[in-house]
């Protein structure tokens, strides 16, 4: 039987209509308990792994090394110069002697042994994470962005007794730490730097052996340990998130967490991954991740070079041709738009660039739209938490509409539950988002009462998120059950959090701190007290009646500049700081629809009271 007439038989479309048709199937399916899963995979059954012998991260590095016939694997450079690469062979070799060497200090091969990497992003970081996966060791990493209370916390709620620093400053931080006796536990620190004589002689002095990366590598060259690989169910890596309040939460996510994760995008993606401007022209990437926050740059850029009227038309109208390509599934970088255009834009990103994907916060779709069309490359968008071991959906190929973040991915089931507080009910194909599957994490380190929130007795993650599902099966982000966001770049912020400190200003009798996930700052409405920030504003040099003074920009400054003060005195991080101030000189009330009966912000209607506000302070302050 020719193709069209079983396409006739079928009531399906004409061959040309095909890919429209398949576009517009669902990308879910209903799965049990009314939840929703992806309908790519073939199988009733959620995706744990995508090949037989990937079962852990140690599987999957062994698997690398045997198929790449001893390739390139870890590749780094200093600026201006070429990329040094180390071998898939130089890698394994190198993580079984640091491996070996740990278990040389006493460290035990388990998955009870944490060991703690206070580090940035370099080979050293992957081969030591690597060195804890041959030994069925636990990485914990330590961020310098948690601060140093959050570290301290993390290696005592950990019981780390061993950790690897990048940078001598790191090594100090950790032994003052000691010498408050705040970190009892600590003894033995390994630096990738160089490492001073002093610095063995002070850490001595508190008990804490230090050692360079080297001098552990020789050790265990000279002492090796046949490799103890660890099983799926054992943990890999235990990250802590910074909470919004209190602690830092330790997310305990095993091996087959981490593989059933990634399996599922490479199923998603089915198998075509990698940085910035120079880095990128070097390297040549085929796969760029990357922050929303980047990508709202790059277009920003790409306008801006567009210095007039009849060049910014152009622009638009070259896109709107190749935007008409995408819609039928076209995607490519050869055509006439991309010589007279966007050769040089794709340039920029080394050339080679076949997918990008992006999440962590929300993604502009006219951003979106315009880059799919100008690199001529497939743009992903996802949504996830570290709780799901970072994804939990993923942009269907061949769905190239933007405003969602795609469908669930193969490894795991998603639903949505009643919110009656926020009026979202699941009977609307609205609520707050769950997830169930072999991504979905263990439980918060030491922390059964978060474990309990986080995690319901039939396993599923409560996200927090409120989700709304489209026509197409595809998921949209709509709200957050508590008052938690991200920016552009992907920190969260607790506004809550930031207003507690801020209100401690002497002439503030309320604020509101506002973020956007496709903004990369904070802003504030701040209503002065009427009866302490004229005497306050009389002491800094300003004179008026409470509504002149409202209006007198220097001292808007100053109110703000007491604000950020206040701001570092408490910590904040400087992505935490508002960046610009509105004065507004009435009172939040019950009357007035902007607080509840029991005197607390109602947000969504502030954000909406002063919108013309808010969208000014963005627009004035880029």
């Amino acid at each position: 039987m020719q193709a069209q007439e079983i396409l006739r038989s079928l009531r399906l479309p004409e061959l040309d209509d095909f890919s429209q048709f398949l576009r517009n199937l669902p990308a879910t399916t209903l799965g049990f308990d009314g939840a929703r899963r992806s309908v790519i995979g073939g199988s009733p059954k959620l995706l744990n792994y995508y090949y037989d012998d990937t079962r852990t991260m140690y599987e999957v590095f062994r698997r690398g090394l045997s198929i790449s016939g001893d390739g390139p694997c870890l590749g780094s450079r200093k600026p201006k110069q070429p990329y040094q690469w180390l071998s898939y062979r130089e890698v394994a070799d190198r993580a079984e002697f640091l491996g070996s060497g740990l278990l040389q200090h006493d460290c035990k091969p388990s998955s009870e042994q944490f060991i703690g990497v206070f580090a940035q992003n370099r080979p050293e970081w992957i081969i030591s994470e690597l060195a804890c996966y041959t030994y069925s060791m636990v990485v914990v990493p330590l961020y310098d962005t948690l601060g140093p209370g959050a570290i301290r916390y993390i290696i005592n709620t950990a019981d780390i007794a061993t950790v690897i620093c990048d940078r001598p400053e790191k090594a100090i931080l950790l032994l003052e730490h000691m010498e408050r006796n705040e970190i009892p536990g600590l003894k033995f620190i390994i630096l990738i730097e160089p490492l001073e004589k002093d610095l063995k002689e002070r850490g001595k002095k508190c008990g804490v052996e230090i050692q360079s990366m080297k001098e552990v590598e020789d050790c265990g060259r000279e002492n090796h340990h046949p490799p103890v690989p660890p099983q799926p169910e054992d943990l890999s890596i235990v990250c802590f998130t910074s909470g919004t309040t209190g602690n830092p939460k330790g997310a305990m996510l095993t091996h087959g967490n981490v593989v059933a994760d990634f399996s599922g995008f490479l199923k998603v993606t089915e198998g075509d991954i990698r940085l910035l401007s120079d880095d990128m022209k070097a390297l040549h990437p085929t796969i760029f991740p990357v922050v929303p926050r980047l990508l709202n740059r790059m277009y920003d850029k790409i306008f801006s070079q567009a210095n007039t009227p009849l060049k910014r038309w152009l622009l638009e109208f070259a896109a709107k041709r190749k935007k008409a390509e995408v819609r039928s599934g076209i995607i490519r970088n050869d055509s006439i738009w991309d010589e007279l255009f966007f050769n040089k834009i794709q340039a920029g990103l080394g050339g080679c660039v076949r997918m990008i994907v992006t999440g962590a916060a929300p993604a502009s779709p006219t951003v979106l739209g315009f880059l799919r069309a100008a690199l001529g490359c497939q743009v992903y968008e996802g949504y996830g938490q570290t709780e799901c071991t970072a994804g939990c959906t993923f942009t269907t190929p061949g769905d190239w509409t933007s405003g969602h973040v795609g469908a669930p991915l193969p490894c795991n089931y998603i639903k949505l539950i009643d919110v009656e507080e926020l009026n979202y009910f699941a009977s609307k194909g609205e609520g707050e988002i769950c997830v169930k599957g072999p991504n979905v994490f263990k439980g918060y380190l030491k922390d059964k009462e978060k474990t309990d929130e986080a995690l319901d007795k039939d396993g599923w993650l409560h996200t927090g998120d409120i989700g709304k599902w489209l026509p197409t099966g595809t998921l949209k982000i709509i709200d957050r059950k508590k008052h938690i966001f991200k920016l552009a770049q992907g920190e969260y912020i607790a506004p809550e959090k930031i207003e507690n400190i801020y209100i401690r200003s002497e002439p503030i009798a309320q604020i509101y701190v506002h973020g956007d996930s496709l903004q990369a700052f904070l802003v504030g409405i701040v209503v002065p007290d009427p009866e302490v920030m004229p005497s306050w504003a009389k002491k800094k040099g300003f004179d008026g009646t409470y509504a002149e003074l409202c209006q007198d920009k220097e001292l808007k400054q100053a109110i703000m500049d007491d604000m950020i003060r206040l701001g570092k005195e408490s910590g904040l991080h400087t992505f935490e700081q508002v960046k610009a101030i509105y004065i507004h000189s009435d009172m939040f009330s019950v009357q007035n629809g902007l607080l509840t009966p029991t005197l607390k912000a109602k947000r969504p209607e502030l954000r909406d009271y002063f919108k013309k506000q808010l969208e000014e302070l963005y627009s004035t302050s880029m």
